[in-house]
């Protein structure tokens, strides 16, 4: 298992695009993202246009278990938006979105498969200026750390260049 963080724009998803490729032809990316509005439509296009026809793409908000990904390589992109969907369902509820994370990315990296997680440091700006942002800082902290520990690799993305961290 690979995860991969950084800020907005640094280079996240081309390195986990390109760290994919380079295990597999034919990689899964497994999108998370629910559409929010008009310009976030247009980013998921803009990363559907940058893929090319070897990716087998699978968009799925919260379930990532309930695949089959025996032998595959699978680029998760990404683990912000998949915390989101949970946190937003269960009412901002740090301790309740924060167990449902956890118990849904063991079940789905008990598979027998390469795992490719993208995901955002949110925590490392300045002090979110709402109650419900701080939350979520908060939960996405606490993910972050988990993934993390049980990862064979983490990398931080810094302007483009990948710095391994474990």
């Amino acid at each position: 298992m690979i995860l991969i963080t950084g800020g907005q724009r640094s280079g996240k998803s081309r390195f986990a695009q390109q760290t994919a490729l380079s295990l597999t032809a034919n990689p899964v990316y497994l999108a998370t993202s629910r559409v929010w509005d008009d310009e976030h439509r247009q980013r998921i296009e803009r990363h559907r246009s940058e893929r090319g026809p070897e990716w087998i793409t699978i968009e799925e908000e919260k379930e990532l278990s309930k695949y089959q990904w025996d032998d595959k390589t699978v680029l998760i992109d990404c683990v912000t938006l998949w915390a989101t969907n949970y946190f937003f369902d269960l009412q901002s509820d740090v301790d309740k979105a924060l167990a449902a994370l956890k118990t849904e990315f063991d079940l789905f990296t008990s598979k027998n498969a390469h795992f490719i997680f993208v995901t955002n440091e949110i925590g490392m700006g300045e002090m979110s200026p709402t109650e419900t942002q701080r939350k979520f800082a908060d939960l996405q902290g606490l993910l972050n750390q988990y993934m993390a520990e049980k990862a064979d690799e983490v990398y931080l993305m810094v302007s483009g260049i990948p710095v391994r961290i474990k």
